[in-house]
């Protein structure tokens, strides 16, 4: 091959990765394993931990430009800038890099886009506790499609999603990043997101690998103690999920460690399992400074070039957001002879492989013509789309016949710090929550009406007392008298109490903000006692980061509705669902806990992990169960059966169930299909989700809804630490959620126990015949 090979468009990437590799020096050849954030430390602090204190010493593109560079970092996330603005700052950043360089290699821009493209102006989609909610991969596809459409437009070629860290512990800060607590919901909306933004030429990250979910306490970066079985069966396979189903070409690291050993430094994670067993081939990058935390938070090495090492030896293959290890004192540890060329060498091949895939080694690449500065990054589909997954994603947890309000209100208190704020309804990543704090005389860039201005709109008839009570987070009660007044003389009190999501302590929700216990934060449940206590029925609305404790006020709430951080069209999803032009269709992807203090548990559990009876005095049955979700309308499930009542150990069953709507409007049931292993040789969840159905029916109609299982989707982690299906009885059961399954029936797996891989089938098909 020649040096120029790998401008030849008719190779293969991997072939023109390794022609570009031969022709580079060794600092050449570093530098790809490097990034940038130009503009860090301008204003733009607190979107990453102890972001300040390492801007001090990062790299910049002029720094680094005579060798090349690896990736640039959120060059439209970091400060407020319109498309046109930032898409000239790209060209200008990628040609500085490409004409002051031997090779002329552009880098890869990456940016956050867990809520959408994490920039000014740009559309905010409902968090992803929110798409879990609505139990709708297809519509998390498009929503996923329409963000990398916009970002490749405008010369972005890496996006930091999805998370899919399953919740253990919902104090946790991160909880409306994730899924919720189930893997298997967690991995088919992981996929399908990795479909969507990959399918317009964006990567997806998967994070955070592995465990962060799982720290002690909630707390975040906190040290995660975990045994190998509940790694190999909860936490890892959504990962697993989304690589061999989705593609996914690059994972993030976590930033915890795991029995002692940092992620960022654990072969045995990155490299054995991940490359060894998986067979992963794409890239692995540092959560932002994860390879200096070795040195400074975790002390596993005395220096940065020491940690950039260890990450190096472990598989870390580029280090972000900028470079403080994998820089001048590497190369000088390579020459040495103390580290080997050849781990370099597989760190660089794999970004230049994506670099080729990405169209960046091509030989007509120009960044100008890579760019689009028009693009409407708010347009009229990303609402519609955001309107969609909003109304499906709300849940109605509990109604007296309170909801649909009737149309003959006229008069209506709608109390709580959450019902005239439209920044509550917006995730710790979305631009307005994540950077604009940092900004206060800019506006958010784009609308998001308040559930006040989007109930006005709905119903125009009634009159809006909005009275706040109290605020989110402080303990001042001085509001409650004039939001007790406003309720007693309404027909009916709309409560809108939750979370503000923030960063690093700003919020009661998002990355850094973890909780105490479970209680609404501030006041805010005495503010819903208060107004329980008034006599006028009440509405409580929880829109929230995270599941909270309702147990006291759920006998008395006329209504319960959760919201989990909708986006910006998450108040009028709200209204339409409160008047009933919108039937609720959202359920649980997490549990609702009775008490505060009831965590840390999730549906999966053992036996001796719920019932309590005779054995402890707490109890730690939820409110609201798993899956849970009422409508305004109601479903039936009937004739339940399977195709074989004994299957191998290497066989399949299908598995039927007919669903009608016995109600007299249209409306949507998530049919959920739960697995119970009654015997094992080690203990096993009481159910455990292994197929779920959105399904729309109108009043009246019926559908057979039908399950593929493979005997693949009941192996689990053995004693020996080995994966297998073992034989025996599985209990079968179906219905509205993991407390509420009116059909069961079982199977017997028979033959021998069988060992199973990566190659095992990992998903659960259905059909849906009317």
């Amino acid at each position: 091959m020649t040096e120029q090979d790998w401008h030849d468009t008719s190779l293969e990437p991997g072939r023109r990765a390794a022609a570009l590799l031969s022709a580079m020096t060794l600092e050449e050849k570093i530098a790809q394993l490097g990034s940038a954030w130009p503009g860090n430390g301008a204003g733009g602090g607190n979107v990453a931990p102890m972001q300040d204190v390492f801007a001090q010493g990062s790299a910049t593109a002029d720094r680094r430009g005579a060798h090349g560079l690896g990736h640039l970092t959120r060059v439209f996330g970091t400060a407020p800038v319109t498309v046109a603005e930032g898409t000239a700052r790209v060209v200008r950043l990628q040609r500085e890099i490409v004409d002051h360089t031997r090779l002329r290699v552009p880098a890869i821009v990456h940016e956050e886009c867990l809520t959408g493209f994490t920039t000014y102006g740009a559309a905010v989609y409902p968090s992803p506790l929110a798409w879990a909610s609505a139990f709708d991969p297809g519509l998390v596809e498009r929503m996923a499609a329409a963000i990398g459409a916009d970002m490749r437009a405008v010369g972005v070629h890496q996006g930091l999603s999805p998370v899919l860290d399953v919740v253990r512990d919902a104090r946790w800060g991160r909880v409306e990043e994730t899924l919720g607590e189930d893997p298997y919901l967690a991995g088919t909306l992981g996929t399908a997101y990795v479909r969507g933004l990959q399918g317009e030429g964006v990567i997806a990250t998967l994070k955070h690998f592995a465990g962060y979910s799982a720290s002690r306490g909630a707390r975040n970066h906190a040290p995660v103690a975990i045994g190998p079985r509940e790694l190999r069966d909860v936490i890892l396979p959504p990962f697993e999920m989304a690589l061999r189903e989705g593609g996914a070409d690059s994972v993030m690291n976590a930033y915890v460690d795991l029995d002692g050993v940092p992620a960022a430094a654990d072969a045995s994670l990155l490299d054995g399992v991940l490359r060894g067993e998986w067979g992963f081939e794409g890239t692995v990058v540092s959560d932002y400074w994860a390879v200096a935390f070795l040195a400074t938070q975790h002390r596993v090495a005395a220096t940065a070039d020491d940690a950039g090492v260890l990450a190096l030896r472990a598989g870390i293959d580029v280090e972000l957001p900028d470079t403080l290890c994998y820089g001048d004192g590497l190369a000088e540890r390579v020459r040495r002879g103390e580290v080997p060329e050849a781990l370099v060498d597989r760190s660089v091949l794999r970004v230049l492989r994506q670099k080729a895939a990405l169209g960046l080694l091509d030989a007509d690449w120009a960044p100008e013509s890579t760019v689009d500065s028009t693009v409407d990054l708010d347009a009229p589909r990303h609402r519609a789309l955001a309107r969609d997954l909003a109304e499906r994603s709300v849940v109605l947890l509990a109604n007296d016949g309170a909801l649909p309000l009737p149309p003959a209100t006229r008069r209506i208190a709608l109390v709580g710090p959450c019902a005239d704020d439209p920044l509550t309804f917006l995730g710790c990543y979305s631009y307005p929550n994540h950077v604009l704090p940092r900004y206060p005389d800019l506006d958010r860039g784009l609308d998001v009406p308040s559930l006040a201005e989007a109930l006005r709109a709905e119903l125009p008839g009634a009159r809006l007392d909005v009275v706040p009570g109290c605020e989110v987070r402080d303990d001042d009660r001085s509001g409650f008298a004039e939001a007790v007044a406003a309720a007693s003389e309404a027909e009916v009190c709309v409560a809108v109490v939750g979370d503000r999501a923030g960063m690093f302590g700003e919020g009661t929700s998002g990355e850094g903000c973890d909780a105490p216990d479970l209680r609404l934060p501030g006041v805010q449940d005495e503010l819903l006692s208060a107004l329980l206590a008034t006599g006028t029925p009440v509405v409580v609305v929880v829109v929230s980061g995270r599941p909270y404790a309702l147990g006291a006020h759920a006998g008395r709430a006329a209504a319960l509705v959760q919201a989990f951080l909708p986006g910006e069209e998450g108040g009028s999803a709200l209204a339409t669902v409160l008047s009933g032009r919108t039937m609720p269709s959202g359920r649980l992807p997490v549990q609702v806990p009775r008490d505060p203090g009831g965590q840390p548990t999730t549906y999966l559990r053992p036996p001796l992990g719920g019932d309590s009876e005779g054995i402890s005095n707490l109890d730690p049955t939820p409110l609201f169960p798993f899956g849970h979700g009422l409508s305004y309308t109601t479903f039936a499930y009937e004739d339940l059966a399977l195709s074989a009542e004994q299957i191998p150990t290497d066989g399949s069953v299908e598995i039927a169930v007919t669903v009608r709507n016995t109600g007299d409007r249209a409306g949507s049931e998530v049919v959920q299909l739960y697995l119970n292993d009654v015997q094992a040789q080690v203990t096993r969840p009481v159910r455990q989700l292994a197929g779920f159905a959105r399904v729309d029916l109108a009043p009246g109609r019926s559908a057979r809804v039908t399950f593929t299982l493979h005997a693949d989707r009941t192996s689990f982690t053995g004693l020996d630490l080995r994966r297998i299906v073992e034989p025996g009885r599985i209990e079968v059961e179906v219905g509205r959620s993991a407390e509420d399954l009116p059909c069961t029936t079982s199977f017997e797996l028979t033959g021998p126990v069988r060992e199973v891989g990566h190659d095992r089938v990992l998903t659960t098909p259905v059909t849906v015949t009317r």
